[in-house]
């Protein structure tokens, strides 16, 4: 690749016709520069909304302090400086810089860039190799990396968007230190404007609500809102323009959603626990945020069902049958009629009283069968349909229950010799409380008779 260690092609030309190109030519007037890149920070301390990484006390700050720079994993959302963070890294650590990306490099690649890194190794040159989506390299081209870091040849560093502990290999995560950036806050991305305005020596043709939702659209993408910027600023307006001016000339921002990424995780967990707390208000959010962003409402009935059995459970039986009901309703209407009764089942779930004691009772139940697996039930409780069972005395003393007092006889149901746990303790709440009666009088009464 020509561009693989970011320097410009070579100009074979005649030295005599350079610069005597013909007019309209590429290389008769300069190329463009995005904003982002004409306002990129030339070192540390000016890159925003990293201060906790990058202050004396962040990670980085006290690796440079140290001079003991080591090989990095750059983890955040997209925007927040990762590329910027790695540029300067290497100018402050008098290293080559050389930039490639997952998504174009190949085994062939990365052959040429070891052996290029190689030979500067050998002239006492360091190399920071920059690898953009790096989690998107499979497993023997991560482990490709591994002997250039150990022998100093390379300090890596990749950036991500995917959590590294599921996209990269534990041997190349036991080499690297993972550094996590943060989105960007208002306050960050108004610096960014600010710095925008004064590059281009004007203002932003913006009321200030217009430029706090400006703002917003970034959804605290620091390269968004530069982008953005560079639009409002090429238009011709000869008044400050307002909210409802802005959103008819700019498009909305597409929320920030991966359906098969950390997104996902993050927000599906987001709504579980909005449900377990009892918050109807932050639950729908959290729904109305994945459905926004295309989530399947089929995956989202599925799980709103498991939120019922595990953390209403018996509390209130009629949970587990208010999202079957949803589910099944959305099956019949189909999106978005059908979504309206997911988020019935969601408000549902949220006041509902909850009780994992059900989901803690199953745990601790195959905790023990794990532990007890070959043991065999009591022989009373047996069937015996032929006479050598009956011999070897299956069924044998059997108290059939509804004959005993009050329908209950007491008996062990456990495996002989095995001491008798506690699994279901019902708590105080909702249905739960008439289960805990129940439960406390059967275990009165066992007591009593032996059991």
């Amino acid at each position: 690749m020509a561009d693989l260690f970011d320097n410009p092609a070579p100009d074979d030309r005649d030295p005599r016709d350079r610069g005597n190109a013909p007019r309209g030519t590429a290389s008769a007037r300069p190329a463009h520069r995005p904003l982002a890149d004409r306002i990129r920070p030339q070192r540390l301390g000016d890159v925003v909304g990293q201060g906790d990484v990058l202050g004396p006390d962040g990670p980085l700050g006290a690796m440079l302090a140290a001079g003991s720079l080591s090989s990095l994993i750059l983890w955040g959302p997209p925007g927040v400086g990762k590329t910027t963070i790695a540029r300067l890294l290497a100018d402050q650590t008098d290293r080559e810089f050389v930039q490639i990306s997952a998504i174009f490099s190949g085994v062939p690649e990365l052959r040429k860039l070891f052996d290029a890194a190689r030979q500067r190794h050998a002239t006492g040159q360091g190399t920071l190799l920059f690898v953009d989506e790096i989690h998107r390299f499979n497993k023997a081209q991560q482990d490709s990396f591994l002997p250039h870091m150990e022998d100093g040849t390379i300090l890596l560093v990749g950036a991500t968007t995917e959590n590294p502990s599921f996209e990269l290999n534990a041997a190349l995560l036991s080499r690297a230190q993972v550094v996590v950036l943060k989105r960007l806050e208002l306050s960050d991305l108004e610096l960014l404007a600010q710095r925008a305005e004064r590059e281009l020596g004007r203002a932003l043709p913006l009321t200030g609500e217009a430029r706090e939702s400006l703002l917003t659209m970034a959804d605290g993408d620091g390269r968004a809102v530069l982008n953005l910027i560079e639009q409002v600023m090429a238009w011709k307006t000869d008044h400050p323009l307002g909210p409802a001016e802005l959103s008819q000339r700019l498009m909305r921002r597409a929320a920030k959603y991966d359906k098969s990424g950390d997104e996902h995780y993050n927000l599906i967990s987001a709504l579980h626990k909005s449900v377990r707390g009892s918050d109807p208000d932050a639950a729908l959010y959290w729904l109305a945020r994945m459905l926004e962003g295309g989530e399947d409402p089929r995956y989202l009935a599925r799980r709103i069902t498991r939120m019922a059995v595990e953390d209403i459970g018996l509390a209130d039986p009629a949970a587990q049958r208010h999202c079957l009901d949803a589910w099944a309703m959305y099956e019949r209407l189909g999106s978005p009629e059908g979504e309206l009764a997911l988020a019935n089942a969601v408000i549902y779930l949220a006041l509902a009283p909850k009780s994992n004691a059900s989901y803690a009772a199953y745990k601790a139940a195959r905790a023990e069968a794990r532990k007890t697996g070959s043991l065999m039930p009591p022989a009373h409780i047996l069937n015996a349909p032929t006479r050598l069972m009956k011999e070897q005395g299956y069924g044998a003393g059997y108290a059939y229950d509804h004959d005993a007092e009050d329908g209950f006889s007491g008996q062990n149901y456990f495996p002989e010799g095995m001491r008798r746990p506690v699994l279901y303790t019902p708590v105080e709440r909702g249905f739960e409380r008439e289960l805990k009666k129940r439960l406390d009088w059967f275990v009165s009464q066992r007591l009593k008779r032996g059991g």
